[in-house]
C-alpha cells in the first residue's frame, strides 16, 4: 500500500473502528470530554491513559483494554469498542472488570481500598435491545430492590439509538468519518489532529502495520488450530504446539481451542 493509500484509508476510518480507536484514546482531553458526559460528571478528571499497544499495559493481550483511563479520584475506567455482535458482551466486561481489579491491587490489600472500576463498553448496537443508547448496570438486592455499591460500575453505550440525550449526540460521531461540533470540542479536535496532521498520520499508519501483523498471527494460530483438529491430534499436543510457536499459556492456548470449536458447531 502506497503512502497515499494509506493517507486515503486513514480518510475513512471512524472513531468506533478499532484500529483508530486506539490512536486517538491517547488523547487525554477526548477521553475527560467523553467520561465527563458518559459518566455524567463534568468535574471527572483523567489524568493518565494506557491503550492495548502501550508498552505500560501489563495485563497482556488476552485480556482487551482499549483505553484504561486513571482517574484523578484514582479509581480505573476502561473503555472497550466493539463492533462485532458475536460475542458475550456481558460476561466480557465482568471478565475485563476482573482482571483489572486484581491487577490494581496489592496481594493482602484491605478490601476496602480496592479500586473503583468503572467499565464503559461501546458498540455499534444496542446489547440489550430497550432502545436505549446507554444503560447503567448495577447490582442489586432483589428482596428489596436496594442498589449494591461493590465499586464496580458497568455502562454499556451504543451508536445505533439516537434518544435525543447528549450521549446519544456525542454517540453518533462514533460513526462518522469527519465532523465539525463545536459542543464537543475535544473529539473534534482529536480526529482532526489524526486524519489531518502529518504526525496523527504516522501515528496511525504505524498501527496499521502493527495491527495488520496481529490479523496475521491470528490467522495463523486459527490455521494451526484447525489443520490439528482435522488430524485429531491430541489437545494436550496442540497446546504445546500453540506455545512453541506462537508463545501461548497454556490457559490462553485452550481457550482459543475452545473458541474455534465454538465457532464451528454454532
Amino acid at each position: 500500500m502506497t503512502v497515499e493509500q494509506k493517507i486515503e484509508r486513514i480518510k475513512q476510518f471512524r472513531p468506533v473502528d478499532d484500529v483508530f480507536f486506539e490512536v486517538f484514546a491517547k488523547d487525554i482531553p477526548f477521553d475527560q470530554e467523553m467520561l465527563r458526559i458518559i459518566l455524567n460528571d463534568e468535574n471527572l478528571i483523567v489524568e493518565d491513559v494506557i491503550v492495548q499497544s502501550d508498552e505500560r499495559n501489563l495485563y497482556g493481550r488476552s485480556v482487551r483494554l482499549d483505553a484504561l483511563c486513571i482517574l484523578g479520584n484514582r479509581a480505573r475506567c476502561n473503555v472497550e469498542v466493539q463492533r462485532s455482535d458475536n460475542d458475550n458482551h456481558v460476561k466480557r466486561v465482568r471478565y475485563n472488570a476482573s482482571m483489572i481489579t486484581v491487577k490494581e491491587s496489592d496481594a493482602g490489600t484491605d478490601y476496602s481500598r480496592i479500586p473503583e472500576v468503572y467499565v464503559v463498553y461501546i458498540s455499534e448496537f444496542d446489547i440489550f435491545e430497550k432502545n436505549k443508547t446507554v444503560y447503567h448496570i448495577e447490582k442489586v438486592i432483589k428482596e428489596t430492590g436496594d442498589t449494591i455499591d461493590d465499586g464496580l460500575h458497568e455502562i454499556f453505550v451504543n451508536t445505533k439509538v439516537h434518544d435525543g440525550t447528549e450521549i446519544a449526540e456525542f454517540m453518533k460521531h462514533f460513526t462518522e468519518t469527519r465532523f465539525e461540533d463545536r459542543r464537543f470540542p475535544c473529539f473534534t479536535s482529536a480526529v482532526k489532529a489524526i486524519k489531518y496532521t502529518e504526525g496523527g498520520r504516522e501515528s496511525m499508519c504505524k498501527l496499521m502495520e502493527e495491527y495488520s501483523r496481529e490479523v496475521a498471527r491470528e490467522e495463523a494460530i486459527d490455521a494451526t488450530i484447525r489443520t490439528a483438529l482435522k488430524f485429531k491430534v491430541p489437545t494436550e499436543q496442540i497446546v504445546q504446539d500453540l506455545h512453541d510457536e506462537y508463545g501461548l499459556d497454556s490457559d490462553t492456548a485452550l481457550k482459543r481451542i475452545e473458541d474455534y470449536q465454538k465457532t464451528k458447531t454454532a
